[in-house]
């Protein structure tokens, strides 16, 4: 009988951004013409853009955009890629947020 390995499950990851302030809506919406298509490019599914939000613990009740990757390195990739390096330049100060990668639990 042949074993079987294993395999190994490389945890999903997250990008998180959460917007505390819009300073240009234009250069949000340039950013967001470029920045979608950039990171599914890259593998992204997004899990929440906008909607409903509310803080809970004395956070920002503002724009909320979430994507899976597969991996965190794919999500770094991704951040780093000349697509999504253009959509960014194209937000220049347009926005005050926190992003973030979050490696998932499996």
């Amino acid at each position: 009988m042949m074993s079987r390995m294993k395999e190994s499950k490389v945890p999903k990851a997250y990008i998180v951004s959460c917007y505390q302030e819009i300073r240009d809506p234009e250069k949000l919406a340039a950013y967001g013409k470029l920045a979608g298509p950039a990171m599914k490019a890259k593998g992204a599914r997004v899990l929440a853009r906008g909607g409903l939000v509310k803080s809970l613990e004395g956070g920002f009740e503002e724009r909320t955009v979430i994507a899976e990757f597969d991996s965190f390195e794919d999500a770094l990739a991704a951040c780093n890629s000349p697509d999504y390096q253009a959509a960014k330049a194209a937000l220049g100060d347009g926005v005050l947020r926190d992003m973030r990668i979050v490696e998932g639990i499996d």
